[in-house]
């Protein structure tokens, strides 16, 4: 029987599901009441969705749903029995309940611990771990800290979410050789439904078992699957379908941007300006939208989180002009102190957009 542990305890699953614990710690006291409604049969839990895309709004999840998901990772990545695994994402989150979902379905050794930049800096979580979930500031940070990689190393299967990784992490992930995948998923399909290895050159997602995937007329990917609760999903995530269990995402259907009759997908944009967004600035935040204009319907702009002057802008500028066809590259710059972001650290576009001006 596998057991939770804490920096200063553990627990069985049965003295959990008895309720023999007290926890002072508010964050420990939510995660072990978690585990002990779960442990106790509870079908029914409720969520909030992240509000990336769109407002926040809480939803309904059924036990059948978390169970198929993580069975279906147990048999995605061959998860050995008795794994013992690390919670260092928030628990509060979907991605959170669902590390402790499969610990307990898993009979494994849960390790958890608060969200920080760099978890392995406890002492008494630094040894190997057979499973680990982690958001991409993480694993950026860790690779910072642990500059041998003498811990991410030992991770056997690294799972990383919550948003996209970088360019410039996934070579690092690549360089150093981590056992690294991204994940795709929502909260509606109780996390992830599809992986990337990002040791392959090529960002193909491919599916868990028991997933289907289609397109519908405007290439946006649907999914039919048992841990989601709708028969058929309807995503806004335009995609490449490769074949009946893989794709190649490209983007957010509600942030492609028309600009002159030329249809551009930001998220892929971003990506191929990361590097000199990143030699100009350093470790910003930054986003591509459309905004209203006269003559091309919307015009591409570049929002950056920065206060530096305007000499780093023309700088950038002529980084861009001289990589980008001409009409990739951004109308303007717009530059403010502070973005927006969700409760899941996830950048709010619309707000920021407020911020700078531009509703």
């Amino acid at each position: 029987m596998g057991r939770i542990i804490l920096p200063h305890r553990s627990y069985s699953f049965e003295q959990v599901k008895a309720k023999a614990w007290q926890e002072i710690d508010p964050y420990y006291t939510s995660c072990l009441t978690f585990c002990e409604a779960w442990l106790s049969g509870e079908d029914t839990f409720f969520q909030q969705t992240s509000g990336s895309t769109g407002s926040p709004k809480t939803i309904e999840i059924k036990r059948s749903q978390m169970i198929a998901s993580a069975l279906a990772t147990y048999e995605f990545f061959k998860i050995k029995k008795s794994p013992k695994i690390l919670v260092c994402i928030h628990t509060g989150m979907i991605g959170g309940k669902m590390m402790l979902v499969r610990g307990m379905l898993w009979d494994a050794d849960i390790y958890i611990t608060p969200p920080s930049s760099r978890p392995f800096e406890s002492e008494w979580l630094q040894s190997p771990f057979d499973f680990v979930a982690m958001v991409p500031f993480q694993v950026a940070s860790g690779i910072e800290w642990d500059t041998d990689l003498k811990w991410l190393r030992q991770i056997d299967t690294l799972i990383i979410g919550g948003a996209a990784s970088s360019p410039e992490l996934i070579s690092k992930i690549k360089n150093q050789n981590i056992k690294a995948y991204q994940t795709y998923g929502m909260t509606e399909t109780v996390s992830h439904v599809a992986v990337a290895n990002l040791q392959q050159d090529s960002q193909v997602y491919h599916t868990l078992p028991s997933v289907k995937i289609g397109i519908n007329g405007a290439q946006c990917l649907w999914i039919e699957a048992p841990m989601a609760l709708a028969h058929r999903l309807q995503t806004h995530d335009v995609v490449e379908l490769l074949n009946g269990d893989s794709f190649r995402w490209l983007g957010r259907a509600d942030f492609v941007i028309n600009s002159g009759g030329i249809k551009i997908h930001p998220e892929l944009l971003e990506q191929k300006i990361d590097e000199p967004i990143k030699k100009t600035y350093g470790n910003i935040l930054y986003f591509l939208a459309g905004i209203r204009d006269e003559k091309l319907g919307q015009k591409l702009v570049l929002c950056l989180e920065t206060s530096e002057d305007k000499k780093k802008e023309y700088i950038l500028r002529k980084e861009l002009e001289a990589m980008l066809e001409k009409y990739l590259v951004p109308r303007e710059i717009y530059t403010t102190k502070t973005f927006a972001l969700t409760d899941s650290g996830k950048i709010n576009r619309q707000q920021t957009l407020d911020l700078c001006g531009l509703s």
